[in-house]
């Protein structure tokens, strides 16, 4: 066996190196092997922190006979999605269209040409539930590939042909307006859940960029709805088991619709997302609680996510050892009533039992409870809750900790830049800021490097051989604005501008329809495209509002140009699936509501830029800087002198300006503050 895993920089793609299955990273290589020995190519995705990825990894890559039967017959290509998501979203999108349904591990089976014929996601070791074992699936595979080839090639045609036939509408012509919306809005009501909050039922996702939509629209309609809907799922959330109540930050899902019991895993993603929607909550309603979980979910993000170089890690896997050693989901943060009272002593357990919901069944497994805040625990000690928390906190810090993803995601970290630099202005932690400015930094200097094109991931400084995609370009650039409007440093404009000129150069297609790789990235056997957000902003979307933030700070034409041709989409999609185009629905508030640009003559961190910074209009851009070399650093604030003197702000929006101020109060009302 040969071990071509082990330069891999994919921790994903480590964890399987010492499998006796014979695997190939996706290259040219792997699919001319198979060509040469004339065997189909098994193809495996999944990501470090995915719990049936392991379990089948276990079960069966682990497996001498299984992998024995692999080897002779295939040739087995593993891929980490987060590294090749062009990879994983053209073979998904074929596993959803063939059975309806797709998720992790995504097992496919390919033609040496890569056209895909057999499709399917975790098979068990033996037959399960109507499910095939994977030893049957291989032995199906290789009957089909040896004794009914043309039937294959027809099929793995068909399929091909179908996803190349695949177009998308764009709404025509124009941008989303308030008829598309309102329409929006209706149908978030309609899939609303009044009882628990969040949208539909279980398992249900933490809906960060429907939340940062009714936030935009409250700001800018005075919709009381939408606030409330908004509030609620975050309270709810807050107060929920997906919520780490001990050491702050958020889980990927939860399994039921209350919120209860989460899917253990914490991702860069989510908490870099709900971190900056908690901070917009209390922007906008001054809620304590929503203070307090932005800068918890911020300092989790430090403590357990920041890597050596000052990048974020992607994510914490779900399993960890319990007490006898074994692997498994969600053993570091949950408690048994025994447990509570070892740590803590009969009196502070009982009551940290009925604070937390802490039961002898249990909420979880084999009678273990996730902590979560009892609704019907009535008036407590704030001080002895936060005691409890410390100790329990240091105790479970004695545990195993679960393993940790450290591969940096540019995308991702885009996303964790805007949110910590937000976080920090707003709650006067210039660490947290300074954190963002870490993060950007080895961005610019390990995944932009020598190249002038986006890296994908880097780990332990090295950068990658993935090219970035429309996402990396659309969150990075986002990161770095939000970042320029906190810090007042024009650099960071500037290199935002260099990645949406690349987006313009290399990711824009006919009549405003962008693609998530590059012109000139590898050719798959389709260029993958999709507007509808996920767990994070589509690459779509999350340009479109960077390029829009990025034409209010510059005036360029091209950019506002390139934002509303990418914004039909959400004309089109809005009011059929506002859930999936949460993001897009956002922007296109920005774009309803100007984007106003306030330019701020004045001092870096001074209260007019504070001011200016909490103003509630949707994407409204902020410049804030003085002294002649200013305007060198923002376009914005050229010809933007003092009045009498003072700091002074200029609001400006459709090419029209209103009278300058001095005054914090007035620019505060002027940005809905």
């Amino acid at each position: 066996m040969v071990n071509r895993l082990a330069d891999a920089m994919s921790p994903y793609l480590l964890q399987h190196a010492d499998n006796p299955v014979d695997w190939w990273p996706w290259s040219p290589e792997a699919f001319e092997e198979a060509r040469k020995r004339d065997v189909p190519v098994l193809l495996s995705v999944g990501y470090a922190s995915c719990h049936w990825c392991h379990v089948m990894a276990h079960e069966s890559f682990e497996d001498d006979d299984t992998a024995a039967y692999l080897n002779a017959h295939f040739v087995p290509v593993k891929v980490d999605r987060e590294e090749r998501p062009d990879v994983d979203a053209v073979y998904m999108e074929a596993v959803q269209a063939a059975t309806g349904h797709g998720g992790w591990p995504m097992t496919v089976f390919l033609t040496p040409d890569a056209e895909p014929f057999y499709f399917g996601t975790y098979f068990p070791p033996e037959p399960r539930h109507g499910s095939p074992s994977f030893q049957q699936v291989l032995e199906g595979v290789t009957a089909a590939w040896t004794d009914r080839r043309d039937e294959v090639a027809e099929v793995a045609g068909r399929i091909v042909a179908d996803l190349a036939g695949r177009s998308l509408v764009h709404g025509g012509d124009g941008v989303p307006g308030e008829s598309e919306v309102a329409q929006a809005l209706l149908g978030l009501t309609r899939e609303y859940d009044e009882q628990h909050g969040g949208f539909g039922g279980a398992p249900k996702f933490p809906p960060a960029m429907v939340v940062e939509f009714l936030l935009r629209h409250y700001a800018r309609t005075g919709a009381e709805g939408a606030l409330q809907m908004a509030a609620d799922t975050c309270t709810a959330m807050a107060r929920g088991g997906i919520y780490d109540q001990l050491g702050g930050g958020f889980a990927r899902y939860s399994v039921d619709r209350e919120w209860i019991v989460p899917h253990f895993e914490k991702m860069l993603y989510d908490n870099a997302l709900l971190c900056r929607v908690y901070a917009h909550l209390w922007r906008t309603t001054g809620s304590d609680e929503a203070r307090r979980i932005a800068l918890e979910t911020a300092d989790f993000m430090v403590r357990e996510l920041r890597t050596a170089e000052g990048g974020f890690a992607s994510a914490l896997d779900a399993d960890s050892e319990d007490a006898e050693g074994k692997h498994v989901e969600g053993a570091f943060y949950v408690w048994t009533p025994a447990q509570l009272r070892e740590v803590l002593g009969e009196d502070d357990a009982a009551f940290a039992a009925a604070y937390f919901g802490v039961t002898e069944d249990g909420t979880f497994e084999e009678g273990a409870s996730v902590l979560r805040p009892a609704g019907d625990a009535g008036p407590v000690d704030a001080a002895r809750v936060a005691g409890v928390r410390a100790r329990l906190l240091a105790a479970r810090d004695e545990r195993p900790h679960p393993g940790r993803d450290d591969k940096v995601v540019a995308a991702w970290n885009g996303l964790a830049i805007a949110a910590l630099a937000e976080t920090g202005a707003y709650f006067d932690r210039p660490d947290l800021v300074e954190r963002a400015t870490e993060a950007a930094d080895l961005l610019v200097r390990v995944h932009l490097g020598e190249v002038a094109r986006l890296t994908r991931t880097s780990k332990d400084g090295r950068a990658g051989d993935n090219a970035g995609v429309l996402e990396d370009y659309g969150d990075v650039a986002e990161g770095f604005l939000a970042l320029a409007a906190v810090t007042g440093e024009g650099a960071w404009l500037e290199f935002a501008g260099f990645l949406l000129d690349i987006v313009l150069e290399q990711f824009t297609g006919e009549g405003g329809q962008l693609y998530d790789t590059a012109h000139d990235a590898e050719q798959l056997i389709r260029r993958p495209q999709d507007p509808t957000d996920s767990a994070t902003p589509s690459g779509w979307t999350a340009a479109a509002g960077a390029l829009l933030s990025y034409a209010a700070y510059t005036g360029s034409e091209a950019h506002r140009t390139a934002a509303e041709g990418a914004l039909g989409v959400v004309k089109a999609l809005g009011p059929r699936v506002p859930r999936f185009v949460g993001w897009g629905l956002a922007v296109a508030e920005a774009l309803l509501d100007g984007p106003r640009e306030v330019a701020v003559a004045g001092p870096v961190g001074g209260e007019l830029h504070r001011t200016a910074l909490l103003g509630r209009a949707p994407g409204a851009v902020v410049a804030a800087g003085e002294g002649p070399g200013a305007g060198a650093e923002f376009p914005l604030l050229v010809d933007r002198p003092l009045v009498g003197g003072e700091p002074t702000a200029y609001v400006c929006r459709h090419f029209v300006c209103d009278a300058p101020t001095t005054d914090a109060g007035e620019l505060a009302a002027k940005l809905g503050g």
